[in-house]
């Protein structure tokens, strides 16, 4: 959205640590890593002024020291006693550029000397014992990571993300799916249980989505309308609307209850909402937009209040008041020419659209079944094209890049 590095820089370094640490064997992302080792908190991630000189070097010691915040006698204290080890944990408070700036020291040069004693600190630190991990599966959780993954493909060209992204859906369709199509919740160690929730389905169809978005397999976006349509038949409210939590249809609870603020997590009628809309323009199915509004009245009369609760929501909202577009590309998909036209819309920020590819190389490709309006929406002259719809209401095609996006954005 920004263009900025350091956004991108630190996005990569969460999806690396990731996919190094947080990823099983099977492509599905684990829950979380402990944050006590051998019984203290913070062990495995605090080093001394002198562990890191031992490591370093006098010179380089004192460059991350001064760039990390380090102390001699620790900045790391104890939040349960209060007490403080002599041991430091690295942050930063300060830009890169900053640093550089005061420390006399060219950004590129700096940059290359923090990221070599950064790995000789990583390679002393896997000597040590690590944290325990949580390795359960959950589907809510691989959702929302698989959903991160495949965008960041998209805004990056980075293909080894969406595969991250593939891997883990797939295990979870094959390891986490009942026979009726519903979702179980978490899966360790060979078993998975517990009846699936909103969120799980929410979210789980959110990364189909995305994934879909990225490299245009109808297979998940196959997936997304079949793991919505049944979080429609069993949890949507027939009487007020909305989604609850649990299945209406499933244990006997006291207590049915719906969810509709963002918390650590946003809110799974959020995440259904905009999936509802996307999905809306993708099909053309306009029951699916149709109860988008009827979540729409709702959000509308608990936001009032306290608005910053409901940003999933209010997402949603305005993606369904727009402007928002569908773009059906028509091209070869291997084709260079629809590769870039899709790298174009990828990486720019325009949240409010759909994306759909129309291959060329097949009669009758299974997008058509689908998203029937773009059976007649065909490469000009055996150029990729663009149809750009805003919606359904189409501009006239275009070959060119620039034309394409002049239209997105409403020139």
């Amino acid at each position: 959205a920004t263009g900025k590095k350091t956004f991108r820089e630190t996005a990569r370094k969460i999806f690396r640590y990731v996919s190094r640490d947080m990823t099983s064997p099977d492509g599905a992302f684990y829950s979380a890593d402990d944050a006590d080792s051998e019984g203290e908190e913070g062990k495995f991630y605090l080093w001394t002024t002198d562990e890191g000189e031992k490591v370093l070097g006098k010179q380089d010691a004192r460059l991350v020291t001064s760039m990390f915040n380090l102390k001699e006698g620790g900045n790391f204290v104890d939040s349960v006693s209060g007490e403080k080890p002599g041991t430091n944990i690295f942050y930063l408070d300060d830009s890169l550029s900053s640093v550089a700036a005061k420390l006399g020291i060219p950004d590129n040069d700096l940059e290359k000397r923090v990221e070599a004693a950064r790995r000789k600190l990583f390679a002393e630190r896997e000597k040590r014992i690590h944290p325990l991990k949580d390795d359960k599966i959950l589907a809510d959780w691989n959702g929302m990571m698989a959903a991160a993954f495949a965008k960041a493909s998209r805004a990056f060209d980075e293909p080894e993300y969406a595969e991250a992204a593939r891997r883990a859906v797939d295990f979870l369709m094959e390891k986490m799916q009942t026979g009726d199509g519903g979702l179980l919740h978490r899966y360790r160690e060979g078993e998975a249980a517990i009846p699936g929730m909103l969120d799980d389905y929410a979210y789980l169809s959110w990364a189909m989505l995305e994934i879909y978005e990225t490299g245009f397999d109808v297979k998940y976006l196959r997936q997304a309308i079949a793991l919505t349509d049944y979080m429609l038949e069993h949890f949507w409210d027939k009487k007020d609307g909305g989604f609850f939590f649990r299945a209406v249809d499933g244990e006997k609870l006291s207590v049915q209850w719906k969810d509709f603020a963002d918390a650590a997590s946003p809110s799974g009628n959020g995440v259904a909402m905009l999936n509802l809309i996307r999905l809306g323009r993708i099909t053309g199915n306009a029951d699916y937009e149709e109860k988008a509004d009827r979540l729409t009245s709702i959000i509308a009369g608990l936001s009032d209040g306290a608005p910053t609760a409901y940003t999933m929501s209010l997402s949603a909202l305005d993606f369904g008041i727009g402007p928002s577009y569908e773009v059906v590309v028509a091209g070869e998909s291997s084709g260079e020419d629809t590769r870039a036209m899709l790298r174009e819309l990828g990486k720019r920020f325009i949240p409010n659209k759909v994306v759909i590819l129309r291959p060329q190389e097949v009669e009758h490709p299974a997008i058509t079944k689908i998203a029937r309006f773009t059976e007649n929406q065909k490469a000009i002259d055996g150029k990729t094209t663009a149809y750009v719809c805003r919606n359904y209401n189409c501009n006239l095609p275009t070959t060119d890049l620039k034309e394409m996006i002049k239209q997105l954005e409403g020139g």
